[in-house]
């Protein structure tokens, strides 16, 4: 994205029609050289090329591929802009690939669409064109790629093929290709390159891991003369995979996360292969905490005795899209916690030391200094709080579920609320409009005063309110214009966060976060939300949502400290997030939503690690709620991820409505309540996407509902959006819900006619 969200600006003016797909290639073209001359100049010796996207990754391998779905109407040739947008946004007249999270990260990948029929063909030159590029530049750079086995462990059938369809049969259609994209690059003078396998890290059968085989052994005389790199990241391999991959023909080294990947380590030690390179991933590539680089060293030291000097690598864990850019751009944050952090200008600047150490050159003062700032961390009087300890400590024991059931607290809620039956709600935000933008940013710049920042934001609210009113909503938002971020707007007003002013990091496409940093124990000093919240309920007499943020997503959204468990910081938001929503409830306010947008996100990847990550995620979401009433209704959201496999835990959550992003994903959450799941409690899966400007017609969230009807009660649907609207313009906003609220009239009006 850049130190400063350049490429996001470009990306957006493009899409604005405000600049030229020349003026969104100088500024990409800009940042890779500035990102390839700082890592040459840090020293660093393996500078990775082709990790450079204008949307996505994986995106970029479709597209290498030529794996176009029919619907875009893609005609052969290079892949250009137009189809390129396409497939990640949609269009006017057809929808977006689905986008889901990237493993457990916060970064959303745009999920490639297969089948038998597809043709494959080589229609990106990208991977080619920035090695030539580089090496124009003076840089000799390892070219990366998804990996062709994760590629197609990662991809889903398309529409009509059946779901029981083996990606893997693909195989041989696609390795003709990478086979001609690595004689272009051999030919263009590469002597090493990387691909990215990181499915070795998750669960696989015996066939999965025989595909890896099949693969490299087919690209073995491609490959011949270059140096292979294999990469894994974000967790332990599993010892059949570690055997497998340790295995394979033609490659020469490995990468392994040794931060998440703690177990890793005892296989190397036990059976790591002679005369293979060790791409050592110590330097942690997920985190912005500085390293504690004499640990580091005697790991590296006695890794060194296992592959020999010069066969071991020292490498951040993974890649360093996951981390904020340059600390140098953080000009407001302390400089205690300052000396405790490392972004990613730091992390390369620390794997150059290591390697130096190990070379017998060591930078004793910066080692010095960065054992100053470990020591300064662990002793620091502002990252404990022995009353929040004490709390969270008494929390064991006890399961916090609300006294009543599900189906009686419904009852009792609805005789409050009197809601029709298939109840409109949105998820939450509105457009944030770039006047919007400039109140709050001279607020915080205090170019104006309290009394002006809450009359702007106070009109803001008075519009939102008018304009669901207007399309006839029944449980209303009040927009969310006071905030910036779901998760920042929350840590700004709880003790033991930080911020950075630029420690940006890519979400998806062009929308960029910035993550709070948890470094010490947290509190809640004062009501955050109830402010707006009741100013927006005294402005109707329809329900208005109280919007919070949930503890376990608060969590997944921000830079962990690394010295406790997490859940235990989850315990502590979760104590924060309870006392807010019951100050809420005194307030007057009787729906409360409580999103959980990352809580799949967090779950581990190996499934053995499934059921203690859900134990405490979900456990932490019901401490919030479980003082309040009957009849005061929690709603929770998520979205963007598979939540098929962890329905149950959902169920155990004990929301009373539960809003779920459904239409992006083809309705795959559907297929749970197909297959005999019962649910009790209401439920809303998204009606239409809400990250594509494509406006749908009322016929088609009609059907959409339809669909939902045949597997869900007529009393426990709900009908709303994806997600938020913060992305979206007015003049899609407005049409959007007004086809969402006609649709879900006319289903009401055929229902009653029906009976």
């Amino acid at each position: 994205m850049g130190p400063k969200r350049e490429l996001k600006f470009a990306l957006e003016s493009f899409w604005d029609g405000k600049s030229t797909a020349e003026d969104l290639q100088k500024v990409a073209a800009d940042l890779r050289s500035s990102i390839w001359k700082q890592m040459s100049d840090a020293g660093i010796k393996y500078i990775p090329s082709n990790t450079f996207s204008y949307y996505d990754q994986v995106l970029d391998t479709t597209a290498m591929l030529g794996a176009v779905p029919a619907r875009y109407n893609w005609n052969g040739g290079e892949i250009g802009f137009d189809t390129y947008f396409s497939m990640a946004r949609g269009n006017a007249s057809v929808p977006a690939m689905e986008m889901t999270k990237w493993f457990d990260t916060n970064y959303h990948f745009i999920v490639p669409e297969l089948g038998p029929d597809v043709k494959f063909s080589y229609a990106s030159h990208k991977a080619v064109t920035e090695y030539k590029e580089a090496k124009a530049l003076g840089v000799d750079t390892v070219p990366v790629f998804v990996g062709p086995v994760s590629y197609l462990l990662l991809s889903k059938p398309a529409k009509g093929v059946e779901k029981t369809f083996d990606l893997l049969s693909l195989l041989d259609k696609i390795l003709p290709i990478y086979k001609e994209v690595i004689a272009e690059l051999k030919e263009a003078g590469a002597t090493w390159i990387q691909f990215d396998e990181a499915t070795l890290v998750k669960d696989l059968e015996p066939y999965q891991l025989e595909a890896f085989t099949k693969a490299y052994s087919a690209l073995e005389s491609a490959c011949s003369g270059l140096n292979v790199i294999v990469a894994t990241y974000f967790a332990d391999v599993p010892a059949e995979a570690f055997k497998t991959l340790t295995s394979l023909p033609g490659v020469s080294g490995y990468t392994f996360d040794l931060v998440r990947g703690e177990k890793t380590l005892g296989l190397i030690k036990s059976s790591f292969p002679s005369g293979k390179y060790l791409f050592a991933g110590v330097v942690d590539g997920r985190n912005i905490w500085a390293n504690d680089l004499a640990g580091s060293l005697t790991v590296l030291k006695s890794l060194e005795g296992i592959v020999g000097k010069d066969k071991l690598v020292v490498s951040t864990s993974c890649s360093l899209l996951h981390t904020a850019v340059d600390l140098v751009n953080e000009t407001k944050l302390d400089d205690e916690i300052k000396s405790w952090l490392a972004f990613a200008a730091q992390k390369v600047v620390e794997v150059n030391a290591l390697a130096k150490a190990l070379a017998g050159q060591k930078d004793e003062a910066y080692f010095s200094a960065n054992a100053a700032a470990q020591a300064s961390r662990k002793s620091s009087p502002r990252v404990t709080n022995e009353a929040v300890q004490k709390a969270a400590a008494a929390l064991r024991g006890s399961d916090h579920r609300r006294a009543t059931n599900v189906s009686a607290r419904l009852d009792a809620q609805q005789k409050k609320l009197n809601l029709p039956i298939l109840p409109t709600t949105t998820i939450g935000s509105f457009p944030q409009t770039i006047e919007l933008r400039r109140v709050r940013r001279e607020y915080k710049a205090k170019k104006i005063s309290e009394e002006e920042y809450v009359k702007a934001i106070k009109e803001e609210i008075s519009k939102v309110v008018q304009l669901q009113e207007e399309l006839d909503i029944d449980v209303l938002v009040h927009g969310e214009p006071e905030r910036n971020d779901m998760v920042e707007y929350f840590g700004e007003q709880l003790s033991g966060f930080a911020f950075t002013a630029n420690g940006w990091v890519q979400s998806y496409g062009s929308r960029c976060v910035k993550p709070p940093i948890i470094y010490g124990d947290v509190s809640r000093p004062k009501a955050m939300t109830v402010f707006w919240s009741s100013m927006a309920q005294e402005m109707t007499k329809r329900p208005m949502k109280g919007m919070l943020t949930g503890p376990v997503t608060i969590l997944n959204w921000s830079f962990v400290r690394n010295d406790q468990p997490r859940f235990e910081t989850c315990y502590q938001i979760a104590l924060a997030i309870k006392d807010e929503v019951e100050d809420l409830e005194k307030a007057g306010i009787t729906v409360i939503q409580i999103d959980e947008a990352a809580l799949r996100e967090g779950l581990p990847l190996r499934k053995a690690e499934h059921a203690f990550y859900l134990d405490w995620a979900v456990h932490s979401f019901r401490i919030t709620n479980v003082g309040v009433a009957d009849t005061t209704q929690i709603h929770t959201h998520m979205c963007y991820s598979n939540f098929n496999d962890i329905i149950h835990s959902i169920i155990n959550m004990d929301a009373d409505v539960i809003t779920i992003e459904n239409s992006r994903s083809d309705e795959k959450l559907l297929s749970v309540f197909r297959e005999g799941v019962k649910y009790g409690a209401g439920i809303g899966p998204g009606v239409y996407d809400i990250h594509s400007p494509r406006i749908p017609s009322m016929e088609e969230i009609h059907d959409r509902i339809n669909k939902m009807l045949a597997v869900l009660e007529t009393n426990i649907l709900w009908v709303n959006p994806d997600c938020g609207l913060k992305t979206r313009k007015y003049g899609e906003v407005k049409p959007a819900l007004q086809n969402m609220v006609a649709a879900a009239k006319k289903l009401r009006a055929e229902l009653a006619s029906a009976k």
